[in-house]
């Protein structure tokens, strides 16, 4: 099957920042828009462990946060055909444990929970540089400029308890268009992307108060090399700004102007399965963002002729 079999599309990489609902928005995700065989099917199974600042929501009013979360991520993406384009569907369900502590209106508070976080839904289409290709098809296939964009769509249905400020779920809806371009240069790959994440009102936000948040705008940087052997690594870069949040109609100071940087690895081990490590650091901040994570997480490959 040459090259085929070490197909890796990076959809665990959006994980990076899944132990979160806003976090998302904020996550260092490589090769978005790669090419895969039509028909093609991914099983992942991930685990992230995060330490430091707020990584549930940055945009929390706490002080001095200090949150250990670990999540185990389960996700399924398909290859599909969109009119001759290349796309897929993915869903992503993470299940977090948290505890640590911090300072709200100069009290230490502590939390300690676990449960199931948001599921994330998306669909990527490529509009250009990347067709809908059979397994020999793409054999074949040599990548130049691909261009794309998704919707990503975060549901309220993580664990959620209105008296806690820090909690799994965030108790509304998110919505993430992005577009991407990817730019093959020898064994390099670059990558930009753009998004913006809109959300839905949350009733019932800390014992009764109603929230609103502004879109909050992210952008992405990633410079990947890869080996014929179907290893490749990346170094990765993203800037959110934006998501300044009221509550009960006071306009709060939490504008959010931060970066991330991060790492990624892959190797596939034979045709079906491969392994991602990944890391990323919160380097400069205006709100939250002042965690580091970590993460693994192994995929199988079925389907589509492989």
């Amino acid at each position: 099957m040459g090259s085929a079999r070490y197909v890796l599309p990076a959809m665990v990489a959006s994980w990076l920042a899944a132990t979160g609902s806003v976090a998302r928005a904020q996550s260092i995700e490589p090769r978005a828009y790669s090419n895969s065989p039509v028909g093609v099917n991914f099983l992942v199974a991930g685990y992230a462990y995060t330490h430091g600042g707020a990584s549930f929501d940055t945009a929390l009013p706490l002080s001095d946060p200090d949150l250990t979360t670990s999540s185990l991520v389960l996700a399924y993406v398909r290859a599909v055909d969109l009119w001759g384009m290349s796309g897929k569907f993915d869903v992503i369900v993470p299940y977090s444990w948290l505890s640590g502590s911090a300072d709200y209106q100069g009290a230490r508070m502590e939390r300690e929970i676990d449960g199931l976080a948001d599921p994330l839904f998306r669909l990527s289409v490529n509009f250009h540089g990347a067709p809908a290709l059979t397994l020999p098809e793409f054999q074949r296939y040599k990548q130049d400029l691909i261009v794309g964009a998704s919707l990503q769509v975060s549901a309220p249905a993580g664990q959620y308890d209105e008296t806690k400020l820090v909690n799994l779920g965030s108790n509304r809806w998110s919505f993430k268009p992005e577009v991407g371009i990817s730019k093959a240069l020898g064994a390099w790959t670059l990558e930009l992307k753009a998004g913006t994440t809109f959300f839905t009102d949350n009733d019932d936000f800390y014992n009764g108060k109603r929230r609103s948040q502004d879109p909050l705008h992210s952008f992405g940087a990633h410079a990947i090399y890869n080996l014929a052997s179907g290893v490749w690594a990346s170094l990765d870069g993203t800037y959110f700004t934006g998501g300044r949040t009221t509550v009960n109609g006071d306009l709060n100071d939490d504008l959010q102007r931060n970066w991330r940087v991060g790492g990624t690895l892959a190797f596939p081990l034979d045709a079906h399965h491969s392994v991602k490590l990944y890391a990323s650091n919160g380097v400069s901040a205006r709100t939250g963002n002042s965690y580091d994570l970590y993460g693994i997480a192994w995929q199988y490959r079925w389907g589509g002729g492989l």
